[in-house]
């Protein structure tokens, strides 16, 4: 593989406070992969023998129940890492990252984890802020989940995805991966039934328009009260 060069890290998170000799001695130990739409990159509950950075495409990262549903809990972005059980002192993934799109991706052996959170300060700090934000993520899922109703779970869900990866459009706001009304039942604990009955409502409104595998919010202040969450659940 042709050597991959580093002005490709230097202005990502895990990698904005380091100088160009040291991202490349960490990138000289990265393998680049290709996962096609759908493909899982790592289970939930094998052994983590390897964390990753994604490099363009989009992750989703899926967490089994107790009573053994599948439930999307979070979306990963480019730019970002994934798979870093180790930072969690867990030598198992305690999720499933599937590509939501094709997706280029970085691999590193676990092994070299410690190795570079002790080298390079930077690479840890950065990594650390990623993973705290993430995990509050989860929790703002789990959380709606189990208290808030269905129309606001939905709206909530898309915010986020918007937040993760929207990009303005002629038509509105367009979340910038396939996502299904299954993925969206997914990741709201509801019903596929209901998911689309709720975005098929809203795109008569005016407030989203959803095609297969495709979603545009066209109105993303009302989609904010329909959330129940405030006006600061949708960044600028």
């Amino acid at each position: 593989m042709p050597k991959l060069d580093e002005s490709l890290l230097t202005g990502l998170p895990p990698f904005s406070q380091l100088d160009r000799p040291q991202v490349r001695r960490i990138l000289d130990h990265a393998t680049s992969l290709r996962f096609d739409e759908g493909a899982a990159i790592f289970r939930e509950g094998f052994d983590a023998d390897h964390f990753y950075l994604l490099l363009d495409g989009h992750i989703r990262v899926v967490r089994s129940t107790e009573g053994g549903e599948q439930i999307i809990v979070l979306h990963v972005a480019p730019g970002q890492l994934f798979g870093i059980a180790k930072a969690l002192q867990r030598e198992t993934y305690p999720a499933t990252a599937v590509a939501a799109a094709e997706c280029i991706v970085l691999r590193w052996p676990t092994r070299l984890w410690d190795g570079f959170t002790e080298t390079y300060p930077g690479f840890a700090s950065e990594s650390y802020k990623t993973l705290g934000r993430r995990l509050g993520e989860i929790q703002e899922t789990l959380t709606e989940m189990a208290t808030k109703a269905v129309e606001q779970r939905v709206a909530a869900a898309l915010l986020r995805m918007l937040n993760q990866s929207g990009r303005k459009t002629e038509k509105g706001i367009e979340i910038a991966f396939p996502v299904t009304r299954q993925n969206i039942s997914d990741m709201t604990g509801t019903t596929l039934h209901t998911v689309s009955r709720l975005l098929s409502g809203w795109q008569k409104d005016g407030i989203v328009k959803s095609t297969r595998k495709h979603v545009v919010v066209t109105d993303p202040h009302r989609l904010v009260m329909l959330s129940g969450t405030g006006g600061s659940a949708l960044r600028s």
